[in-house]
């Protein structure tokens, strides 16, 4: 494979590495930095890359690793934000979707990221089992039991969050 076509193949996967990057991040801005150091390092290492492998799970395993080191970094930094500069939180959407939307993505929020990952990976991106335990460096057995209790954990979120947004009717 020539130079040329490996770079149109990493091309190729940049709207799903933006999806998952924004879906770990949870900012767009911070999400595009992510997918763009992927491409950088994917670009500069593209000699490593092997062919008959899969060019996806190549770029999600750097994404994760880029990840993974990012967030190591945050946690040692010992700087912290005022309460007045948090962000407002978001009203609900007047719109059933919107709502519904609303509620999967807090219930994504506080999973953990392992759980995060796996469920992203497999249920957003459509990997196998096996793509995503290459991407998250965990064997196939792992990937499967985090998914069981990841999907788990969102039901368990998604419905105790529906019956606390019930609005009752007095009359």
């Amino acid at each position: 494979m020539s130079t040329e076509s490996k770079r149109q193949a990493v091309a190729a996967e940049l709207p799903r590495l933006r999806r998952y990057a924004i879906a770990l991040m949870r900012n767009r801005v911070e999400a595009d930095d992510l997918v763009h150091d992927v491409v950088v390092r994917a670009l500069d290492k593209l000699h490593l890359w092997r062919e008959g492998t899969n060019m996806r799970t190549w770029l999600f395993t750097i994404m994760h690793n880029l990840h993974a080191n990012e967030m190591r970094r945050r946690s040692r930094a010992l700087d912290s934000v005022p309460l007045d500069a948090a962000p407002p939180r978001a009203e609900p959407a007047g719109q059933e979707a919107a709502v519904e939307w609303s509620e999967l993505s807090n219930a994504m929020t506080g999973l953990s990221i392992l759980h995060r990952q796996v469920l992203l990976l497999v249920g957003v991106e459509g990997m196998t089992y096996a793509e995503a335990a290459g991407v998250l460096e965990v064997p196939v057995g792992t990937v499967m039991s985090r998914l069981s209790r990841a999907r788990e954990d969102l039901r368990r979120r998604i419905d105790e969050g529906s019956q606390m947004s019930t609005i009752r009717r007095i009359k």
